[in-house]
Formats: C-alpha cells, structure tokens, sequence
C-alpha cells in the first residue's frame, strides 16, 4: 500500500545542478608539475636515457671511423685498438637501455597511481551531484583508459624530450667541429622537424577529444548493455541493442581513421624530413672531401653523427603524433581531478556530541538556479529520540531533506541545526558520523557480506556485526548462504533478493550506531512477514535515537510519532496518523488517492 506512486527521489535527480568544469586550458602543461613529487625517479630516466643515447652514439662513431679508416687504409693494429672501446659502448647501450625502460615506466606507474587517486577525490569532493546525469561508463572510462593513455606521456615523452635535446644538441656541436656547413644543414632541418608536430595540432587536438569523447560513450554502452542484459532479453531487444552498439563501434572507427590519417602524415613528413636531412649532409660531406677540406675517414662519421642527431628527434615524434589523444586525455582527467567542493566546510573542529534535534528553519533550497525550489520554506522539528515520517507526492521535498541532513548539498536559506548547531558549520566528516542513512536503492560491493556490513563500522568485532544482523532478521538468511558471512555479494549483489540488499543496509546502518537515523524506503523491497518482523527491529533500533522516515507505505508511516507532510516544498501539515486523517487535509487526500490505504486507515479509524 502506497501514498504516492514513487518516491520523490527521481524527481530531485531531475534536478540536476549545473557541473562546475575545473578543464585545464593547457592540459599537457598540466601534466608537468605533478613530476615535482617523483624527482628522483624522473633525475634518473633522464640519467639512463642520456646513458643510452650517448653510448648508442658513441658507438656508432666508433663504427664509422672504423669503417673510414679501413678504407683509406690505416693500419690494422690501429683498427684493433678501438674493438674494445666499440665493443664497451655495445654492451653498456644494452644495459643502458633496459635502465631506461625500467625507471620510466617506474615513473610513469607512480604518477598514474596518483592520478586515479586524484580522480576519486575529485569525485568525493563533488558527490553526489556531480555523478548526476553521468554515465558510469564513460566515467570508468576516464580512470582507466584516458589515466593509461597518459603513459605515454610519462613514460615515452617529457623525459625523452629532454634527453633529445641534449643528444641532439651534442651531435650537432659534434659535427660542427667536423665542418660548421655540416651543422648548419643538420640543424635547420632538426628544427625543421621539430615543427611537424605543430603543423596539425589544431585538427590533433579536436580529434583526440572526439575520439576519446567517442571511447567513453562506447564503454558507456558496453556497461548499460551488461547491466541491463536482462531486461534486454526479457523484452527481446537484444538485436536492437547490437545495431546501437554496431552505430557507436562504427563512429569510433571513423574517429579512429581520421586520427590515423592526420598522424600518417605526420609521421610521412617526419620521414621525409629525415631522409632530406641524412642526404644533404652526405651531399655537402662528398662535396667536402672532393674539394679536398674534408678528409675521407671522416664522411661515414659525419653521416652516422647525422643520423644520431635524428635518431632521438624520431624517437619522440612518434609520442609527439600522439599528443592530440594525450592532451584530450589529460583535460577529461583534470576535468573531474580538479573539481572544486560544492559543499565546503567552515571549520574543521567537530562540536562536542551535540544533542540529536534536528531542526529545519525556513529552509530554501534549488538545485539549480534556473529552475524552481525544492524546498521552499520548509520549516519542522524532529526532537530527540523522537520518529518523524515525511510523506507527500513525488517531487515534494523529502529525499531532498536527507540530502540535506546529510550535507550532500547544503541550504540556500535558512538554517538545519543539530543540537542548536548549523550543519555548515560542523565538518562534513563529523556529520556523517552523526547521521546514519538506509537508502532505498542500496548498493552493496563485490566484497564479502562481512565486509559490506563493516561499512558502517570498520573496526567493529565479529559479535557486534552478527548482533547487528539478527537486529535486522538478517542473519539466518547470510548463515544460509554458502559461505555464510563470508560469501561474496558478487558484482551488484546479483545474487541477493532486494530486501536482502535492504536488511543489510539496516544492519550496517545498526552497527554504526549513529544518533540519527535516516530511513529512505527501507522496507520498500520487503514481503509482509519480513516487513512485520523488520518493524519490530526498527523500533528496537529506534530506542534513543532521532529517526527521520521517508514513507510511502502505511504501516511504515504509522508508526512514526509524527508525520510532516510536505507539498510543494514547505510542511503543510504536522501531527500523528488519527489528527491528521481527522484534520482532512492534505494526509486524508494523501490516502483517499489510494483505494487500498483508504480501506486500511477506515479500518483503523473505526478501530
């Protein structure tokens, strides 16, 4: 038996409020300072790709001056002399390389580690209203998927560039000593590719973001898809989900080709770049040694110390091309990461276990401020160890109360005190710790039934959480499951009924033994019999404790000792189930609008 036909709590949702966006304007600049905690880490990438490359190049010198010399025939003792030292660079390039691949992705793996949990704080900080009209999905996405493609920034790119530079740089003062012509030729065309990546940055930027966009409203449908399996093939609309999905692969793939194409011709032009580069220096090196001012030994050298000059520059381009998805990665990770607090306290210090009276004083409240409010002067008071049960239509205000209560939002005017205090002005933390909810739509982790019942108290003993779970008539059915406590609730709680789910919030709602209680349609799931037994639990529960009820079923309501009733955001009546049925306002109205409540209440009237 019902008052209204759902709880008021979708049409708060529909409130959604606006997202305060914390998007970096340079997002890869954004990446930099969060290095300044690894320093010794990045010093040593930096070290063991300087290692790497100077000996890479080294060797290849030592190569080609032996390649030179045997040419123009220098003597073959000479020639042994330097197989060790070519030999030495070999070896030490090897171990340098593997050094280097280590503390990178060493690096990178520590700041991915921070940032996903700079993106839980970002969450926590704005929730709920932030999760509001968002897709989990894209979401997972974002801390999976756009956290790793940053890797590549971490691991392939800030420190490569800095080592490029100084190997770059090296062989081309190297080579200026060889001939300054030389590296003139080789430095235009070094900064002549450096550019390319600039070229497109424009078009990879957009890009990046339409295809990371397009990623996470893919992952998105996967997961609405698995979620709601059942109801897909319940109603027969399994193929009617596949074409949605073929729709969204389809765009994905078309965001993916057309970042392709850009980047395909990036890395052509860098090719060709190269190539140029590698061929006018052995052009000018040729006309060099036939006009007699560079000696024949030296022309392998001077192409092989071109070519490691480019080595490096190439190495990058590759991450550079790439920079387009990093850079969209980093904005949807800064995006949620640097959320700022809708609700923010006021001080940090806690009052000393206020009295649990909650009162509303005239309280105004919208989620947004282009739409109307939904709480408009609400005004009542639930006194110690006192039951108040808010009832009224969808819509009306009372899942917003709790919100409130809560301080998930906090009042636009007016005032909810706790013992005489402001809620803004006691801590969030503290807050929770005074005010325990059972939700109606109760999520439970893919942990342990235990586990799931220690949220409320994590250190409490075995005994206290099994006292809890017979408190709620939920211990004989976990005793029953295969593994008891311990069985896991699997992903969802698939396997468990809804009031199991909703017995288990109560229980975990029990053990954190808070001095206020909320419950939001906690027996809303239940039979009859467990509903019967479960109201003898609760009021167990309720001993010494300001309980808050958000009600649609008679029997919940009516053992309330109040009830508040409110309409349109204000409390328009207040007194016990008989004053108001006799009243004959809005409560009366409540229950003649549902023909099974009227048959109930004449019954107890006449009772």
């Amino acid at each position: 038996m019902t008052l209204t036909a759902a709880p008021d709590s979708a049409a708060d949702a529909a409130d959604r409020p606006p997202v305060d966006e914390a998007t970096p304007s340079r997002p890869i600049a954004a990446l930099v300072p969060l290095v300044g905690g690894h320093l010794g880490t990045f010093a040593w990438t930096v070290l063991s790709g300087l290692v790497y490359h100077v000996t890479v190049v080294g060797a290849a010198v030592i190569g080609a001056w032996l390649v030179g010399s045997a040419v123009t025939g220098a003597p073959a003792e000479e020639l042994r002399a330097l197989l060790p030292w070519l030999l030495g660079f070999v070896i030490v390039a090897a171990l340098a390389r593997w050094w280097q691949m280590w503390v990178a992705h060493d690096l990178a793996y520590q700041l991915l580690a921070d940032l996903r949990v700079r993106l839980f704080d970002g969450l926590e900080r704005r929730a709920p209203r932030y999760l509001l009209g968002r897709r989990t999905g894209d979401l997972a996405t974002t801390v999976m998927s756009d956290v790793e493609t940053i890797e590549w920034f971490y691991a392939h790119t800030i420190a490569d560039y800095l080592v490029t530079v100084v190997v770059s740089g090296g062989a081309v003062v190297a080579i200026a000593f060889v001939d300054p012509w030389l590296a003139l030729a080789l430095l235009l065309f070094l900064l002549l590719l450096a550019t390319v990546p600039v070229w497109l940055a424009r078009r990879a930027d957009a890009q990046g973001s339409q295809l990371r966009g397009e990623l996470g409203a893919l992952g998105a449908e996967v997961i609405d898809g698995v979620q709601g399996l059942r109801e897909l093939v319940a109603f027969g609309r399994g193929e009617d989900y596949l074409e949605r999905l073929r729709r969204r692969t389809r765009e994905l793939q078309s965001r993916q080709m057309a970042y392709a194409r850009r980047s395909s011709v990036e890395a052509v032009a860098s090719d060709a770049l190269t190539a140029a580069g590698i061929t006018v220096v052995l052009v000018i090196s040729a006309v060099l040694v036939t006009g007699g001012s560079l000696d024949r030994a030296m022309l392998p050298v001077a192409v092989v110390l071109a070519a490691s000059a480019f080595g490096p520059v190439i190495e990058v381009s590759g991450t550079a091309r790439s920079l387009g998805q990093i850079r969209a990665s980093a904005r949807r990770v800064f995006t949620v990461a640097r959320q700022r607090a809708h609700v923010v306290d006021r001080t940090t210090e806690a009052p000393p276990a206020p009295e649990p009276r909650v009162v509303f004083d005239d309280v105004r409240f919208r989620y947004e401020a282009e739409r109307g409010y939904a709480l408009d002067g609400a005004s009542f008071t639930v006194e110690r160890g006192e039951t108040v049960a808010l009832v009224g239509h969808s819509g009306a205000g009372k899942s917003t109360c709790a919100n409130l209560l809560l301080r998930f939002w906090d009042v636009d005017e007016g005032a909810i005190t706790i013992g005489g205090h402001d809620l803004r002005d006691v801590p969030q933390r503290a807050v929770r710790d005074l005010v325990s909810v059972v939700p109606q739509h109760v999520y439970l982790f893919n942990r342990s039934i235990l586990d799931n019942l220690r949220l409320g108290n994590p250190d409490a003993p075995d005994e206290a959480v099994f006292e809890a779970a017979r408190q709620a008539r939920a211990h004989d059915f976990i005793t029953a499951l295969p593994d008891g406590y311990d069985t896991m609730a699997g992903e969802q709680a698939i396997q468990l009924s809804g009031g199991q789910r909703q017995r288990i919030a109560i229980a975990r709602a029990l053990l954190r033994d808070s001095p206020i209680l909320v419950l939001d349609e906690a027996v809303s799931n239940l039979d009859g019999a467990n509903e019967e037994a479960l109201q003898s639990a609760i009021r167990m529960a309720r001993e010494g404790r300001t309980t808050l009820l958000i009600a649609h079923r008679l029997s919940t309501i009516r053992t309330a000792d109040r009830i508040v009733v409110l309409r349109d955001g204000r409390a328009v009546e207040t007194g016990t189930h008989a004053q108001l049925i006799n009243a004959g306002g809005e409560y009366a109205r409540l229950l003649a609008g549902q023909t099974s409540d009227l048959i109930d209440h004449r019954g107890d009237h006449e009772g």
